[in-house]
């Protein structure tokens, strides 16, 4: 939809990602739903495709913190979300925060990590809290979380549970660059990392306005059937075992919302729900073995609902 007009805030924050990444606008524009919709996103990718570069460069346009947690099989859950240590001198806890506290987290290799370190994360970014000892530490705002995992084929790989993945508006894969991509990747590698020269666009403050002012963005009721449809005939597919839920039509709603805004409209089109849904609700279904077998994907699954969906035709400006 790029001949629409992007909010000109929204264009400079991914032209400045931009001038880190190459060739990859699409997944700049995603990350950027997710942030703005106030939702995290699950990259799944190989190493090296530079997935750090990405979230480093997003946050340093929006001017906030980031922190890198890596994840490794012995990573305990208070080494993500901090610990109480007592204060002889004090003669009580202080509280340590671990590095869920900035404002943008990068969790690589999500999946190579405990179950129980794992949920501490989880939990912190379903509750925008963390409970260490009996005392509750709210997140910093706004608060955002990208996670990479490693494809599943991988050995050492605790895989997210269903209901886990829930928890991400948003499942990408960045893929490798192409031929002449990669020739750039290797150009830009022999100068200064062009990461050191970036400038905030925005600052924290504007970007919480922005959350706020995406929540005013316009879905007609018949979008919101549109989405209840789509989502529901997820759920009656002969080749999904479980499918999305009440959970992945609010992601929907929201992201709809995020990426409307980010083309300077007031107002959600089907044309947005469709290309969002296979980002949104991909991760949400779970296949039953026979389409796995057959080597069906789960976004195969939702492009093949999207398309049989009727699309609703009432004028859609407020």
């Amino acid at each position: 939809m790029s001949h629409e007009q992007m909010n000109p805030t929204i264009e400079k924050i991914i032209a400045n990602i931009e001038k880190v990444m190459i060739g990859k606008r699409n997944v700049a524009e995603l990350s950027l739903v997710a942030l703005l919709a106030g939702g995290h996103v699950l990259l799944e990718d190989v190493p090296g495709v530079g997935k750090t570069m990405m979230v480093r460069s997003l946050a340093k346009s929006v001017n906030a913190g980031f922190r890198r947690i890596q994840f490794t099989p012995d990573l305990l859950p208070s080494d993500v979300t901090g610990v109480s240590i007592y204060n002889p001198k004090e003669m009580e806890f202080q509280f340590r925060p671990g590095p869920l506290m900035g404002n943008i987290i990068l969790a690589d290799e999500i999946n190579r990590t405990s179950p129980k370190t794992q949920s501490a994360l989880l939990e912190g970014m379903e509750e925008a809290s963390v409970t260490i000892d009996g005392v509750t530490h709210q997140l910093n705002k706004p608060f955002f979380v990208m996670a990479t995992q490693n494809p599943i084929e991988y050995e050492g790989t605790y895989p997210l549970p269903e209901a886990q993945l829930d928890r991400f508006l948003l499942k990408m894969k960045m893929g490798y660059p192409d031929l002449q991509e990669e020739i750039e990747v290797l150009n830009r590698a022999q100068k200064v990392p062009p990461i050191e020269d970036l400038s905030p666009v925005i600052g924290l403050e504007g970007l919480l306005a922005l959350q706020q002012e995406i929540k005013e963005v316009f879905v007609d009721d018949t979008i919101k059937r549109y989405i209840v449809d789509i989502v529901n005939q997820t759920r009656g597919h002969g080749s999904v075992y479980l499918g999305a839920s009440p959970r992945g039509s609010i992601a929907l709603m929201k992201a709809a919302q995020a990426y409307a805004f980010m083309y300077g409209r007031e107002y959600v089109l089907p044309d947005d729900i469709q290309y969002l849904a296979p980002f949104v609700l991909s991760h949400r279904i779970i296949l039953k073995s026979e389409a796995k077998f057959e080597g069906i994907s789960a976004e195969e699954i939702v492009n093949r609902v999207v398309a049989r969906v009727p699309v609703p035709v009432r004028r859609l400006v407020k």
